[in-house]
């Protein structure tokens, strides 16, 4: 499990001795650096943001050999949904679980870098609280095997909540866009929802510990068309209280759903930007390939 000092996070033994990156990864290293126009996206908008995730040279390995995530420097805009396109192994869900320390629960990992939330370096922090403010949604809806109503209260119970449990839940479940459709049932089973309304009712259950941050890897991956829709609206509605960062496949998704798009391919970060600008003027040639289909 990776370690953190008050210099480097994670860094370890098997990190001084981390292995270089691969020939062909060394070859995109100048296309690898992103512009300064791609990583600003929209200037004038860009300034009126705070940053509320600001990541420096972050490097993740697992084990000897994999070097998943190569010198990542980014900042993620508060109130804004962030989308991480990539192919299939080019470190989106790697990066993603950094950011609340679950790669930590991976044996035989290191990394080294920072990850700052609200300033505050999280690899010096009680992981506890950390992912007490940095909710998660998977890419497999995972309720627990309960009521509606207890796996929304059910962890602002264990933090100690003590208001109005039932204003509580009725509060999440409607940020969730869930509200109307299981308002009659909410002590019927979570396990009798479908897929979509599983995945939107995992959202509820994260905002009932009053998240800063929303962490989703590929939520829509196992939902029909329909339920998608769904839960993009959801994402759409929640962007103005809370910041969003979303890992997809789907371009058109990304496209639809975020303010900022950030492209990695083979474990570094290639372009990042304003959507529209990623999708339309790419500043790189492997964006472009990327985004237009000629690879990926």
């Amino acid at each position: 499990m990776a370690s953190a000092d008050s210099s480097n996070v994670g860094s370890s033994t098997q990190a001084n001795t981390a292995p270089s990156t691969n020939s062909t990864a060394d070859a995109q290293q100048a296309d690898a650096t992103p512009t300064a126009a791609g990583r600003a996206g929209d200037a004038a908008s860009e300034g009126e943001a705070e940053t509320k995730i600001a990541v420096s040279n972050l490097n993740f390995w697992y084990g000897d050999d994999t070097h998943a995530l190569q010198d990542i420097t980014m900042d993620v805009k508060a109130n804004r949904v962030t989308a991480l396109i990539g192919p299939s192994g080019c470190g989106k869900s790697t990066l993603i679980r950094c950011f609340n320390r679950m790669n930590e629960l991976i044996p035989n990992t290191t990394l080294e870098g920072r990850v700052h939330v609200n300033g505050q370096n999280i690899y010096q922090a009680d992981p506890v609280a950390v992912r007490r403010h940095i909710g998660m949604v998977f890419q497999k809806p995972n309720p627990f095997p309960k009521t509606i109503y207890k796996n929304v209260i059910w962890g602002a119970r264990i933090n100690g909540y003590t208001g109005d449990e039932d204003a509580l839940v009725e509060r999440c479940l409607r940020q969730a866009a869930l509200w109307d459709e299981v308002k009659d049932s909410l002590h019927g089973s979570a396990y009798n929802l479908s897929g979509g309304q599983q995945q939107r009712l995992c959202i509820a259950r994260a905002l009932a510990v009053e998240p800063d941050i929303l962490l989703m890897d590929e939520p829509t991956s196992a939902l029909d068309p329909v339920a998608t829709g769904k839960f993009e609206d959801t994402i759409s509605e929640l962007r103005s209280e809370y910041t969003i960062v979303v890992v997809t496949h789907s371009m058109q998704q990304a496209s639809r759903v975020s303010d900022e798009t950030v492209f990695l391919y083979m474990g570094r970060l290639i372009e990042m930007g304003a959507t529209e600008q990623v999708f339309t003027r790419p500043q790189k040639e492997r964006t472009e390939a990327y985004v237009t289909g000629r690879f990926g």
